[in-house]
């Protein structure tokens, strides 16, 4: 699901053009749906919010970290201010016969259909996928792939689907399948023959003029040239891609490098679509990899780019980076606040943060750190106000006092030292002790967390490096003392060679030797992890390897991080 968008568009595609006339929403008693344009569907979707480890879950819906999708989820979803839902589904586990029915389990249908009216009866347009299935049988890249089998019940699946669905409104759209694996021509070739067969399908069940989004290899955007629409398609259409911020030991964004980036990618995929509407189907900026401050400029200019460029964004939530099912909590209501007001067109002020690349450490506007036995003193703060102005502070909706609490300077807020006193202290236990509201007089707010801290522990330092099957991770306790999460993770071996990705001796200092999250390390409430594709790597290069994590705050000279040495 995290796919990183960088590309080179050094070949010719075509240009493609998507039909549909606009319409109302209102199926007709037969289930021929009343069409809408694909322009019209896309632009009343912005901004979008994915359903997602929910029925997408194997082996079934809540097998994964959240439970079965319930209406209040998306009453949430929609009083955020989302207009649209993407609702991944899984059917890999659900078909109750083989070749040549494919029979899906009646329930399952119903439960898919159930969850879809859920949605479209509080107002949300929905698209509807078939997602992991990708990762097994659907996978046409796989050297043994048996591409006839997979044709056969790849169409038997969607004219079930197609069936079950057909008399949905123009709210629900479908989409084939979720991020298809393939590198190459031949890949890209058996991909187009599922999007014809996903098109047939849905002609064959009374779905011939319903809106559909298609992609290419893995949905993403540097493996469009392979991408070839259906034949004489007659629905409307919109060409989806996912984007996603690659955090790889970059905690600073927001550079003119990094913004012209931004543009390169986006302007090239419009560039090879110019008359199609695109769909952003899964973006994100993971709170559990990336900095708050570079990730709320992240989310407002990746935002504000689309919509200049016609292309709705839907933000990717797994339930642990951002709704939190049950008890409706935002887990980063700023970021979800910048991206609905980026859609409407009104500028937010953002908390200012480090963005020049070659820095050897980074400030940020999102915290006031305190390390354990400093003395407190003022701390002052820019940010970027975009033309708007401060307006309050608060803490737990307690207004700060001007002229006491803090100043303000131009862009600047100073907090002063008897106000942080309340919170933080030389001997305070460290951890995050309140929340500062930056409300300004228009756009999203923002927040400042006032952090004491000190070097995180771990029960223990080294081990011998143990070969294992995938998944057998190494997972250290951990004593959190300050930010319970990890900025970045260098690793070397005792001879000063970087472990993975030797290129990286070629970026940043912040970035060198760094590991990539969730690929060679992880972290949860209570251990840092080292996965087992690192653990077999230190093995295969025989060599001891050091792992040095870091904290946050994070700079060189401040001591904040702590070594983990795997010895072979």
């Amino acid at each position: 699901m995290r796919i990183k968008a960088a590309i080179v568009f050094g070949f010719a595609v075509n240009h493609f053009v998507a039909g549909g006339s606009a319409s109302n929403n209102k199926p007709t008693k037969k289930g021929n749906l009343s069409p809408i344009s694909a322009q019209d569907w896309i632009k009343a979707a912005s901004p979008g919010w994915n359903a997602g480890n929910t029925l997408d879950a194997t082996p079934n819906e809540g097998s994964w970290n959240n439970p079965p999708l319930q209406g209040s989820t998306l009453d949430y979803v929609k009083a955020a201010g989302f207009k649209s839902v993407r609702i991944p589904v899984t059917y890999t586990e659900h078909f109750t016969t083989g070749s040549p029915s494919w029979t899906i389990n009646s329930t399952w249908l119903q439960r898919v259909s159930d969850v879809i009216d859920m949605a479209t009866s509080r107002g949300l347009y929905v698209i509807t996928n078939m997602h992991h299935d990708s990762w097994g049988w659907v996978d046409v890249s796989k050297p043994d792939a048996n591409q006839t089998m997979i044709q056969e019940k790849f169409y038997a699946a969607w004219l079930q689907i197609g069936r079950t669905l057909h008399c949905k409104s123009s709210l629900v759209a479908f989409e084939p399948i979720n991020e298809p694996p393939g590198n190459n021509a031949a890949d890209g070739a058996n991909l187009n023959k599922l999007n014809d067969l996903f098109i047939k399908a849905l002609a064959d069940s009374g779905n011939s003029k319903r809106f559909v989004t298609l992609s290419g290899l893995g949905m993403s955007i540097d493996k469009i040239q392979w991408f070839k629409a259906p034949e004489n398609m007659t629905n409307p259409w919109a060409f989806q891609f996912h984007f996603y911020s690659p955090c790889k030991g970059k905690t600073v964004w927001g550079s003119d490098a990094d913004k012209a980036a931004i543009d390169a990618d986006l302007i090239s995929v419009r560039g090879n679509f110019t008359d199609v509407p695109l769909l952003m189907g899964e973006f994100s900026a993971s709170q559990l990899n990336c900095e708050a401050a570079a990730r709320w400029k992240w989310y407002d200019y990746v935002v504000r780019k689309s919509t200049a460029l016609g292309i709705t964004t839907m933000l990717w939530d797994n339930g642990l980076d951002n709704l939190a099912r049950e008890s409706g909590e935002w887990r980063d209501r700023i970021a979800v606040d910048v991206i609905t007001n980026t859609v409407k067109g009104v500028n937010n002020s953002l908390a200012d943060s480090t963005v020049d690349a070659s820095a050897t450490s980074q400030t940020s506007s999102a915290y006031i750190f305190n390390k354990v036995g400093s003395a407190i003193t003022d701390q002052t703060l820019p940010f970027l106000l975009n033309g708007n102005s401060f307006k309050s502070l608060a803490v737990g909706g307690v207004p700060l006092r001007s002229g006491e609490d803090y100043t303000i300077s131009g862009s600047s807020v100073t907090f002063k030292e008897g106000f942080l006193t309340n919170y933080l202290s030389a001997t305070a236990v460290p951890g995050t002790k309140a929340n500062v509201t930056v409300e300004f007089s228009a756009g999203a707010p923002s927040q400042v967390e006032l952090v004491q801290w000190d070097v995180p522990a771990l029960a223990s330092y080294s081990s011998a490096a143990k070969s294992g099957p995938s998944g057998s991770d190494l997972w250290v306790p951990i004593v959190w003392k300050g930010l319970h999460k990890v900025a970045a993770v260098a690793i070397s071996t005792s001879d000063g060679a970087y472990l993975v990705d030797d290129w990286t001796k070629w970026l940043p200092p912040l970035q060198q030797g760094r590991g990539t999250f969730n690929s060679q390390w992880n972290f949860d409430f209570d251990h840092f992890t080292i996965t087992s594709q690192a653990v077999n790597a230190v093995i295969a290069a025989g060599k001891n390897t050091t792992f040095t994590i870091e904290f946050y705050p994070r700079g060189a000279g401040n001591g904040n991080s702590v070594e983990y040495t795997l010895t072979v």
